[in-house]
């Protein structure tokens, strides 16, 4: 009986277990399609002609690689449905194996006449007693015999009640591998065909390279002149601050960085389109740019939020759009390219507040994107790794 229920017990956390990681599976892959709808509305808002850009192209681009992180989350997913299908029919395997057993052993108990007649006329049994103390024997014999039945029939029973939830565990796995496989062919064959657009699309870009060297290159103009207001305007702050910081200062400083890799992102929703440091160019060959903060591209009408509680230490324009500076003790973040402000400089801030609404450039196929940086002083810093991972 013991056995029985621990076997039982493991069963039940088994099926606990299976349920937490196909459902943790799941969850990533829902969160990937949430990433791939993003894309795929941000390509919708672009305009309705054929012509390649090179926003286009880092969409696509984007979209292919959510693409390929979720056909790789749904075959994780599968080989995770196929591990339990195999443990799952084992498991069942050894509880029809179970039952038998307990049903032949208590077939052969009833058969038995010695039991069978006890069974039968248990009264005549205790009258046939040759003693009082034989009749008491026979009394917590009966008692003894009647539980080992009850004990006999709960296992059969509670044998079967396994049974039918391997059966339904079972059946939910097969029908959830039948979905995942449907879903897995439908992605693949989304990724071919994104693919070839993309190839066609870069094919196109090629024959453009003079003009987007030209454009390239004024670009790089516009972030150098705005990183050289943004250093301006930070190393006069960190000269005129106090040698130390205040208590209160102190404190924002340290959530701040204790919050490293957790930060939520500036946006509620997107990608990074253009990450930190010297990176290439995505169609022109020996083509750096150099990014002092991470590009961030979302979908139109969206608002730029602080990642953390602060103070706006600065708000200036640059190149037509507005930037705000917020001040997290000695550390600091950058928002650029906004239009309207929700803020004025000197207003307290809190995580996740709006602060403005972020430019979409309906020349540039309504481009919306927000560049991001985070200082400690005059120390530019990486946000990638100190934002949370989507």
């Amino acid at each position: 009986m013991k056995k029985l229920i621990t076997y039982l017990l493991l069963v039940l956390c088994f099926a606990q277990t299976y349920a937490q990681s196909v459902s943790e599976l799941e969850k990533q892959r829902k969160q990937t399609l949430q990433q791939l709808e993003q894309t795929n509305k941000m390509l919708s808002q672009t305009k309705k002609n054929e012509k390649a850009t090179v926003n286009k192209l880092n969409l696509l681009s984007q979209d292919i690689q959510n693409r390929k992180k979720l056909i790789n989350n749904i075959n994780n997913e599968i080989s995770a449905l196929d591990n339990d299908l195999t443990l799952l029919s084992e498991q069942k395997a050894t509880l029809e194996l179970q039952l038998l057993a307990l049903q032949n052993e208590y077939a052969n108990l009833v058969r038995k006449t010695h039991y069978a007649d006890i069974n039968q006329r248990p009264l005549l049994f205790l009258l046939s007693s040759e003693s009082f103390s034989q009749a008491m024997r026979r009394i917590r014999y009966l008692q003894e015999f009647a539980q080992y039945r009850k004990q006999q029939a709960l296992q059969v029973k509670q044998t079967q009640l396994a049974i039918e939830q391997q059966n339904l565990l079972l059946q939910q796995n097969r029908k959830q591998k039948e979905n995942a496989l449907l879903t897995q062919r439908k992605q693949q064959e989304n990724l071919t065909r994104d693919e070839k657009k993309q190839k066609a699309m870069l094919q196109e870009l090629k024959k453009k390279e003079k003009e987007l060297i030209a454009q390239q290159k004024k670009q790089q103009k516009k972030a150098d002149q705005l990183n050289k207001k943004i250093d301006d305007l930070i190393n006069k702050e960190v000269k005129n601050s106090a040698t130390k910081l205040t208590k209160e200062q102190q404190l924002i400083a340290g959530g701040f960085e204790k919050n490293k890799g957790r930060l939520p992102w500036p946006t509620e929703k997107g990608f990074i389109s253009g990450q930190f440091g010297i990176q290439p160019h995505p169609t022109l060959p020996k083509v750096t740019v150099n990014n002092r903060g991470v590009y961030i591209q979302t979908t139109s009408g969206s608002n730029a939020r602080s990642v953390y509680d602060g103070e706006v230490s600065a708000v200036f324009v640059s190149d037509g759009q507005n930037v705000i500076i917020i001040k997290h003790g000695n550390y600091r973040t950058v928002y650029s390219n906004l239009t309207t402000l929700y803020v004025k400089s000197g207003d307290k801030v809190q995580a996740k507040q709006k602060i403005g609404k972020i430019y979409t450039d309906s020349d540039n196929d309504n481009k919306t994107e927000l560049f991001f940086q985070i200082r400690k002083d005059t120390e530019v810093l990486n946000p990638s790794i100190w934002l949370t991972k989507q």
